[in-house]
């Protein structure tokens, strides 16, 4: 076993191991929120649904690549093979397309309330859920093209028609096709990223906005203390840690649908990217939220102390 391959394998191995603890901890701490009876805001949806996004990801792309890098090879049939890839994909989509929800909800939630975006303002909270959940039905709609051409390491095919992705294979069309077919699977994901990058742009003019407007009327208050600012600035992180992990990816994924006989290089680098963000991504909503848990422990310790009096 090479040493670059085992250098892979605990790459993938650390990045699988901490992504699922932290989404498993974050996703944990939600429900603890709900148990405890918690004020639920509209964007846990969102961020429940970005959580279990993270996990099917993780679990799906990095579990067997970690296989393959340290020398496990043909572990999976075709229908395995076809499933997890299409797992992957799909979880891979309604994560970005999660963040793109989450980054334009805030965007409409802190808007002023006399600008054009004040009718929408008072009606988004309604259609969350149906946004959420036509998300996963779109990426699911999408990625089955995954299922016609994905194939095992064992397939009976002509290995000089497959393309190796080190524990599946993929059926190689010709150039033009390929290009064709990157396009087609990009364009969900640019067309996201287009409106996370108006929603951080937006958001970063009102807070701008707010902090001039602070400093004129010489306010001891600030846009630091504001929750809806705090809860702005966490996702103004989140989505540009998001926007250049997947950005190099996009340039890896790309190079790998258009290659030939792409090197092991760029097929490892395209998978560690793809990871990156569901693996950091939940311990940056982490400190947003400490607080919220703090307090609702607190609020739980009261009412049992009160029920002991009683």
């Amino acid at each position: 076993m090479a040493a670059c391959d085992v250098t892979a394998g605990f790459i993938f191995l650390s990045q699988t191991v901490v992504g699922v603890v932290g989404n498993s901890s974050l996703l944990l701490h939600y429900l603890f929120l709900d148990f405890t009876g918690c004020r639920v805001r509209h964007t846990d949806l969102i961020l429940k649904h970005l959580i279990m996004a993270n996990l099917l990801t993780l679990l799906c792309k990095g579990v067997p690549q970690t296989l393959a890098a340290f020398g496990v090879k043909a572990f999976l049939s075709d229908t395995g093979c076809k499933l997890l890839f299409y797992l992957h994909r799909v979880g891979r989509g309604v994560s970005i397309g999660s963040t793109c929800f989450l980054s334009v909800f805030q965007a409409i939630k802190i808007s002023p309330g006399d600008s054009s975006c004040s009718e929408l303002k008072a009606n988004i909270p309604k259609y969350v859920g149906s946004s959420i959940y036509l998300c996963w039905i779109l990426y699911s709609l999408v990625n089955v093209i995954f299922l016609m051409y994905i194939t095992g390491k064992r397939s009976s095919k002509n290995i000089t028609s497959l393309k190796d992705f080190g524990y599946c294979s993929a059926i190689r069309h010709d150039r033009t096709l390929n290009s064709l077919q990157a396009a087609f699977l990009t364009f969900p994901d640019a067309l996201c990223v287009g409106f996370m990058l108006w929603a951080s742009s937006s958001m970063v003019c009102i807070l701008q906005r707010h902090k001039q407007r602070m400093q004129h009327i010489q306010k001891t208050s600030s846009s630091r203390s504001s929750p809806e600012s705090r809860a702005t600035k966490t996702v103004l992180l989140l989505v540009s840690t998001f926007v250049s992990f997947y950005t190099l990816s996009c340039i890896f994924q790309v190079s790998l649908a258009v290659i030939y006989n792409p090197a092991w290089f760029v097929g490892n680098t395209a998978a560690i990217l793809t990871g990156c963000f569901p693996a950091v991504s939940p311990f940056l909503l982490m400190s947003r939220d400490s607080s919220r848990m703090l307090s609702a422990w607190m609020q739980n310790r009261k009412d049992a102390n009160h029920m002991r009096e009683i």
